[in-house]
């Protein structure tokens, strides 16, 4: 399960649609005193257990060799693999980008050991159905589809699917087809109360977008 530790501003929740979904998104979302919002930067996601402690020992580290953490997963997958996602902020991440994370994080885990018994290190790089854990992904896949998982029901619902619009601010903005309305409806979803989110889209358009992106 991914939580989320982040303080939230009371501000009005961006909503065109049914009033009873805003209600419930409203109501469910967690209150903070605090002013601040989420950097567009700063992954909303965050790992438990195991998967938690290798993501905060495995952050600084890529940070510091120029790419960004994406995620941390543990599995039993042949005897134990521990996999680390990570990408370049600008750009394409080459094979020689991976065997040098790959290499700073085992001599990092080694010293920590943070998994007990025997396991695999995996780097790789987000596929073309890629999880969205920071605002900023969602400012860069406007006009892609997503799916969109919370941590609890909301109005009878736990997944949301529908074009991504953009982030403002504390929420991701989707475009969702919604019972009753004849045009699609833009719903505000704040990211406190995303469990998971991930691209679902045209695999031709989405290479192909990929491609434009990385020669940038």
């Amino acid at each position: 399960m991914i939580g989320f530790d982040q303080e939230w501003a009371v501000r009005p929740l961006l909503f065109i649609g049914r009033p009873a979904l805003v209600r419930a998104l409203r109501e469910q979302r967690p209150f903070s005193m605090s002013s601040s919002s989420l950097s567009a930067d700063r992954r909303f996601a965050k790992e438990t257990g195991i998967e938690r402690e290798i993501a905060k020992l495995a952050g600084p580290v890529i940070e510091e060799l120029g790419f960004r953490l994406v995620r941390v997963k543990v599995s039993g997958r042949d005897g134990g693999t521990v996999q680390v996602m990570a990408e370049r902020p600008e750009g394409q991440m080459t094979i020689d980008d991976c065997v040098a994370i790959s290499r700073k994080l085992s001599e990092l885990l080694e010293v920590h050991d943070p998994m007990p018994g025997g396991y695999r290190l995996e780097v790789s790089t987000p596929g073309i159905d890629r999880p969205l854990v920071r605002p900023s992904d969602f400012a860069s896949w406007v006009g892609h589809e997503a799916k969109i998982e919370l941590k609890e029901l909301v109005d009878g619902r736990k997944r949301f699917r529908g074009v991504i619009e953009g982030a403002d601010g504390d929420e991701a903005l989707l475009r969702i087809e919604l019972p009753g309305e004849t045009e699609p409806q833009t719903i505000g979803i704040p990211f406190a109360l995303i469990s998971e989110a991930k691209l679902v889209t045209d695999q031709d358009v989405l290479r192909a977008d990929l491609a434009g992106k990385k020669t940038h």
